[in-house]
């Protein structure tokens, strides 16, 4: 295991530096724009720039990897990544932030989905459970270090900026001067929504309100944070917590789902969900040891919905193509973000920082209505029938190479991951829930 891990290490190195520079652009952005006067409906707006960058780059990226090779579409990618932080750091205007935003998701995407098809054919089937954990952690770690590394600076100066596309350049160093075979066509997935929704509704409403929630959230927490008076350290950990909460619960909460109708699980934790947007709402906290406990709290459950939502939609799905109810999954997430944010900016322009709150409060509140009305009216699985729970990494980092990268042998046996269209067999004309 000790010489495999050696041989992945520089795409570790590569993802993690994907990751690092990610976690300082995502923060460092709002923090700037608040300081500059930019209202909340603007900066709310880079939550739809980024997601229809990174759906654009999830669904293009294959095709120009066919056409120019791993190398060279990856290097390009960072590139790219690079230049677009550089004009956020010599333009400072929402209305150039926006746009360069989506050129930003676009080549995360697309550097992401490349290391991700390299981890892929280099892991041998024993090692695969193990080097997605690793890899999944890397991630987490790097993109914490990414939001924390802001506290040690002036973030209204040009570093963090210079800082992210540095490490964006530095990220295409392992591929480049890597000695592996080219890999495997990357994962193709088109964006087949009445087919999950004939899959499963629950999970195609879930996932559509989880991302509406989380990326209202990830936009316009340093927003919030600035506004009630936090300091940057405290911004930095008032988005930091919530995710590491999230990655923690994910223990406990896959121990239930698996005997358990996860459905109900799902209802229990958006409940939790629901109880810190009231709390956020009705304290009117801003003591930094109570905002960031409340933080921990919204995290924990936010952030721990998607992997439920992921097993729940493979248990209705043919055997054999987990891979692609992932991907298409996936891509719904990425829907929520042109809408969460936008709503959300307007919301505190007009009527205050803690209506981000009530946002993600009317997310939840449709999302619990919803899957209450479907345990009413429709069976459970048996536990014969399920699959068995994967922690998954945030939503917001993943790709469709993500699912194929963990997947385990049998998957990849019967998948078909160079056209991974949603299947439309049995579940289509007895849709299960």
């Amino acid at each position: 295991m000790v010489k495999s891990l050696f041989s992945l290490g520089a795409l570790l190195l590569g993802s993690a530096f994907l990751l690092f520079a990610g976690g300082v652009n995502a923060l460092i952005l709002p923090i700037r724009g608040e300081a500059e006067g930019f209202t909340a409906a603007s900066l709310g707006l880079l939550g739809p720039g980024w997601a229809i960058g990174y759906v654009a780059g999830c669904l293009r990226t294959p095709a120009l990897v066919a056409r120019v090779g791993h190398i060279r579409a990856f290097g390009a990618m960072c590139a790219i990544a690079a230049i677009a932080v550089l004009i956020s750091l010599v333009l400072i205007t929402p209305w150039v932030w926006i746009p360069v935003r989506a050129l930003s998701g676009f080549s995360f995407a697309g550097a992401a989905m490349i290391v991700e098809s390299w981890l892929n054919e280099r892991t041998e089937a024993s090692s695969r459970g193990r080097v997605f954990g690793i890899y999944t952690m890397v991630n987490l770690a790097a993109t914490t270090a990414g939001q924390m590394v802001l506290t040690l600076g002036d973030a209204n100066g040009f570093f963090f900026f210079v800082l992210a596309a540095m490490v964006y350049c530095l990220a295409l160093l392992p591929t480049a001067i890597s000695a592996t075979t080219t890999p495997r066509p990357l994962t193709k997935v088109s964006l087949n929504l009445r087919g999950l929704w004939k899959n499963s509704p629950i999970a195609f409403f879930a996932v559509l309100m989880v991302g509406v929630s989380n990326a209202s959230f990830g936009t316009l927490a340093a927003v919030y944070g600035a506004r009630i008076g936090l300091t940057l350290g405290d911004i930095a950990l008032f988005a930091s917590i919530p995710i590491l909460a999230g990655a923690a619960m994910q223990i406990p909460v896959g121990i239930a789902s698996d005997p358990l109708d996860r459905r109900k699980v799902l209802v229990g934790i958006t409940g939790f969900a629901l109880l810190a947007d009231a709390l956020f709402l009705l304290s009117g906290a801003t003591s930094p040891a109570v905002v960031l406990g409340l933080s921990a709290l919204f995290g924990a459950t936010v952030f721990a919905m998607y992997p439920v939502i992921v097993a729940h939609a493979n248990d209705h799905a043919e055997p054999g193509t987990y891979i692609q109810v992932s991907g298409v999954l996936l891509l719904v997430f990425g829907i929520g973000p042109i809408i969460g944010p936008t709503v959300a900016g307007v919301s505190m322009t007009a009527f205050g920082a803690v209506s981000l709150f009530a946002v993600t409060g009317g997310a939840h509140i449709l999302l619990f209505a919803f899957a209450v009305y479907r345990l009413r009216n429709a069976p459970a699985v048996s536990i014969e029938n399920k699959v068995v729970f994967q922690s998954k990494p945030m939503a917001r980092a993943s790709t469709p190479e993500t699912a194929a990268l963990g997947a385990d042998q049998a998957e990849l046996d019967t998948d078909q991951p160079e056209d991974a269209q949603l299947p439309m067999g049995s579940a289509q004309q007895d849709p299960r829930e």
